[in-house]
């Protein structure tokens, strides 16, 4: 004989079901939940040039972050999905879970070693200033510290929290909006924006009124890294590994001198 559940309590067992899957994706490590439905979350800033840049003509994702994002994934037979964040939004977003890792050279400070976990560093940059060519009071580095200047960083980065301990005289403006920096210093609103070797070197080579000052001696060297949420102790390992990798492979090497970041790529 035959029987018949009601439709009502097969539905009922197919949510439950559903449900019970979910939850167990939500408990389990990220390495589990990539396996599971092979795609790879990552967050990215799409203004770094030369880390995951997107071009405005093409609408392309480029940058040294989204060769080796996409290696990650192959490395998980996975497919990389790319989450837009921000340094601002950073931390919300990785340990909201919206992303699996932010790949967008970030980095490491006391600060956010407080709620993120980094990689091994795989780049590492000094600040670096970004003037106008017809900005006549800012000529070197020693000219920004003064009581008329007006110096721009974006909100979040570590320049805002590097340049509100050291500014001493100055006034500092925390834009947020992509392109803020540049427009305020082009227009005349700030006298400069600080900013790191990656962009400064692609902004060098895209426009035609910025000018680079560099610090006499080393000013903030700051080692970068990704990101991910604090717990999951296998995802950490495994892009330890796979830094270590990318280093003894020429991977990195090879990346990094493909978007001109070579002098700075922390190849052991």
């Amino acid at each position: 004989m035959e029987v018949r559940m009601p439709r009502l309590w097969v539905n009922l067992w197919a949510s439950c079901l559903a449900l019970t899957v979910a939850v167990g994706l939500a408990e389990a490590g990220v390495l589990e939940r990539v396996e599971a439905d092979h795609r790879l979350r990552i967050c990215i800033w799409p203004d770094y040039f030369g880390i995951s840049h997107r071009n405005p003509k093409t609408r392309q994702l480029e940058g040294i972050d989204i060769d080796l994002g996409r290696a990650l994934a192959q490395s998980l037979k996975a497919e990389p999905v790319w989450v837009d964040s921000s340094f601002a939004k950073l931390v919300d977003d990785v340990t909201q879970s919206r992303c699996d890792i932010a790949m967008f050279a970030i980095g490491i400070t006391p600060q956010r070693q407080q709620h993120l976990w980094f990689t091994p560093p795989h780049l590492s940059s000094d600040v670096y200033a970004i003037s106008s060519k017809s900005n006549r009071r800012i000529q070197q580095w020693s000219d920004i510290d003064q009581p008329q200047s007006v110096v721009a960083v974006a909100k979040g980065t570590l320049h805002e929290t590097v340049m509100r301990e050291r500014l001493q005289q100055a006034q500092l403006l925390v834009v947020v909006r992509p392109g803020e920096r540049e427009a305020a210093v082009e227009s005349g609103r700030a006298d400069v924006f600080m900013t790191d070797y990656p962009f400064s070197q692609r902004l060098l080579q895209t426009t035609d009124w910025a000018r680079r000052l560099q610090p006499p001696t080393v000013f903030q060297m700051t080692p970068y890294a990704w990101a991910i949420k604090p717990g999951d102790q296998g995802w950490h390992q495994y892009l330890a590994d796979f830094v270590a990798t990318i280093k003894r492979n020429g991977l990195l090497k090879q990346v990094a001198e493909r978007h001109g970041l070579g002098p700075i790529a922390l190849i052991d």
